[in-house]
């Protein structure tokens, strides 16, 4: 019996490998992103039912000193260094973080990572105002804040924003390294960055942990969705171009 092909393990198994990685890279992506969606429109029934009120406090409390909300628990150079990374996820250093990769990517003629970086913030920002608007959440009163802080509580913009900016260049960085080290790197700082942002607000009390919560939450997942857009996007764009080129070639 003669088979319509002849498998080589020397020839083929590799390119079998580099496949299976990539689409196991799009299902873990797809697997975060519907995670992250459930787990947002479980904290989100919570938070519009109250139900997150009493952790909520409970959290805030722990993290101040006994009867004097305004005291941070912790060194003095703990709360400076609050202060700094929470700016880390503020608008302005995120727009110029952007502004920054995105040069970066159009002088390497990158046109599909700088409009995938683009959109991506950008459509952070609309689902963030749009949520926050929805829900309508008071911030924790005034004498827990230890910095200043306008718009609705729900959910934290800078939680959801820096996971959308972070994740997004770590993928891009990810995808740039040629070493899994870098790639892990590159990832991880993504991750650790986000977390800070977010456990900052907490910590200075201009946020609700559940804000942060579903900051997170959102900004991940929309973060994969970009992520996957842009990976089907080049899947078609890969297939398509050799059957032009071979259209045009006949012509």
């Amino acid at each position: 019996m003669n088979l319509p092909f002849a498998f080589d393990p020397r020839r083929d198994l590799p390119a079998l490998l580099r496949a299976a990685g990539r689409e196991l890279g799009a299902t873990a992506a797809l697997l975060v992103a519907a995670l992250s969606a459930m787990a947002f429109l479980s904290i989100a029934e919570e938070v519009a039912e109250g139900e997150t009120r009493v952790v909520d406090l409970a959290i805030l409390d722990a993290l101040r000193q006994p009867g004097r909300p305004r005291d941070l628990i912790g060194p003095d150079w703990l709360h400076v260094a609050a202060i700094d990374i929470t700016s880390l996820g503020s608008l302005a250093v995120l727009s110029l973080l952007i502004l920054l990769a995105f040069s970066f990517l159009v002088c390497l003629r990158r046109w599909g990572e700088g409009l995938l970086l683009l959109v991506g913030a950008g459509g952070g920002v609309a689902i963030s105002q749009g949520l926050k608007l929805l829900f309508g959440r008071q911030r924790p009163d005034m004498d827990y804040r230890v910095v200043e802080a306008v718009n609705a509580s729900f959910p934290s913009g800078h939680a959801m924003l820096s996971a959308v900016v972070f994740l997004t260049l770590g993928a891009l960085g990810a995808r740039f390294a040629e070493r899994k080290r870098l790639k892990a790197l590159a990832l991880g700082a993504a991750v650790t960055l986000s977390l800070l942002v977010g456990l900052s607000r907490i910590y200075l009390g201009v946020h609700w942990a559940s804000d942060v919560l579903a900051g997170w939450c959102v900004g991940a997942t929309w973060a994969m969705a970009c992520w996957l857009a842009a990976f089907a996007w080049t899947r078609w764009r890969s297939r398509s171009i050799p059957k032009n080129i071979s259209k045009e070639a006949e012509v």
